[in-house]
């Protein structure tokens, strides 16, 4: 009996240290409407054990899928020792597996993309796993795509030289601007040679991949709310009084993306310490009422930051 405690003991203190700095990644690919393609890279997702694919979010009008990872990290980047994580070796399996089957070029999407591997952002889910530790990681994966892939990346937040935000990146890029029918962007919306310089990688863009932006900042939660309208210039008149960039709620992002044949989504990125999805859904639809339209409740696209560690130690534990 004894012999049985101690070693619980042992896979209990083997999993405080092993699993005390958890690490969370999203990575955003731009494909949805191939199932094959998107089931393909949840299985490299799921192959090492270290690794857990908590969950995955498809659209689509958006064509696009987002694949969310978390696993532990390890080493002190404050004295610099390199950090390590499992994650890095996943994401660079699910990232080739993605160049060899999607081509930029016949894509065509409601929601903006600049490559084949849209964003990877890296965000610290537990106390001890520092912002230091998922931009150091975030580096390293930049390194992996720029200079071993060859294909453009450009850094943002915590991962940046002067911590610059990534809708800045976006705008100097033309991220937010459709290139088809006003509401899509179909093929490469890049040119050939980038207007700015990326931080990793080569300064020419393919047209087939495309490029890649990685950062790492605080949790944020993905929240849409739908409006029946396919009015979508007025859904964005919308959507800028909700932002903080034009007075809303000063953490708040969103974006009006066309959804359908009656439909505008306004995705939205939320600090969950700060704003709360009711508080976003109350503004919208108080704004939207004053243009006639109606309003359907939004929807989470992820999980919780809290019920992702729940999860994630209850798969480990379980595991080992």
């Amino acid at each position: 009996m004894e012999s049985k405690h101690a070693d619980q003991a042992k896979v209990k203190a083997k999993l405080s240290t092993m699993h005390s700095k958890v690490i969370c990644c999203k990575l955003y690919v731009s494909e949805s409407q191939n199932a094959m393609v998107v089931d393909a890279l949840s299985r490299i997702g799921q192959k090492d054990p270290e690794v857990i694919l908590l969950s995955k979010f498809e659209d689509e009008y958006y064509n696009r899928v987002r694949y969310t990872l978390v696993s532990y990290i390890t080493g002190d980047s404050s004295i610099g020792e390199v950090v390590f994580s499992p994650i890095r070796k996943v994401l660079l399996a699910m990232i080739e597996a993605a160049f060899s089957a999607i081509n930029l070029e016949f894509h065509c999407g409601t929601h903006p993309r600049i490559g084949v591997v849209d964003d990877i952002s890296f965000h610290p889910l537990s106390q001890a796993a520092t912002m230091e530790d998922a931009a150091q990681l975030a580096k390293l994966v930049a390194s992996d795509i720029g200079n071993g892939l060859q294909v453009p990346v450009f850094l943002y937040a915590a991962a940046h030289p002067i911590g610059k935000s990534v809708s800045a990146v976006r705008r100097e890029l033309g991220y937010y601007r459709p290139n088809h029918k006003d509401i899509q962007w179909a093929g490469q919306v890049l040119p050939d040679t980038l207007p700015m310089k990326p931080d990793v990688g080569p300064t020419h863009v393919s047209r087939e991949r495309g490029a890649t932006m990685v950062g790492a900042k605080p949790f944020v939660e993905s929240y849409n709310v739908p409006i029946l309208c396919k009015d979508v210039p007025t859904v964005r008149r919308i959507t800028r009084r909700v932002t903080g960039r034009s007075g809303g709620f000063p953490t708040v992002q969103a974006l009006a993306l066309f959804h359908g044949d009656n439909c505008t989504e306004i995705a939205c990125l939320l600090d969950p310490d700060h704003v709360g999805a009711d508080q976003v859904q109350w503004l919208v639809e108080q704004i939207a009422e004053e243009q006639g339209l109606e309003v359907d409740k939004g929807y989470f696209t992820d999980l919780s930051r809290d019920t992702m560690l729940e999860r994630y130690f209850k798969m480990v534990s379980s595991a080992d």
